[in-house]
């Protein structure tokens, strides 16, 4: 199989927290590179969901779950963390 020289640009920073992963995994960043554009092709799509979301669904429902309360003038609230800490013992 002939080989081809791809040239594309990364923000370096990416590229070497990207090539410790790798590292970690036993992997060079020319062989995760074949590796995600073979998956790519394999699956004819993406090897993974697309998405702006960096949170999983527990944590952003934890995150909703405190905002409500926040803005719940009923929530219970403590003063102080002595206070909070006394709450819990009793």
């Amino acid at each position: 199989m002939a080989k081809e020289i791809l040239r594309i640009e990364v923000d370096e920073g990416l590229r070497k927290e990207a090539e410790v992963l790798f590292s970690r995994l036993g992997l060079d960043l020319d062989t995760a590179v074949n590796l995600f554009l073979r998956q790519c092709v394999l699956r004819g799509e993406l090897p993974f969901t697309a998405e702006d979301q960096h949170f999983s669904k527990k944590t952003l429902e934890a995150m909703a779950e405190a905002e409500r309360l926040a803005k719940d003038p009923s929530a219970k609230s403590y003063g102080s963390v002595e206070e909070l800490k006394a709450a819990l013992e009793s």
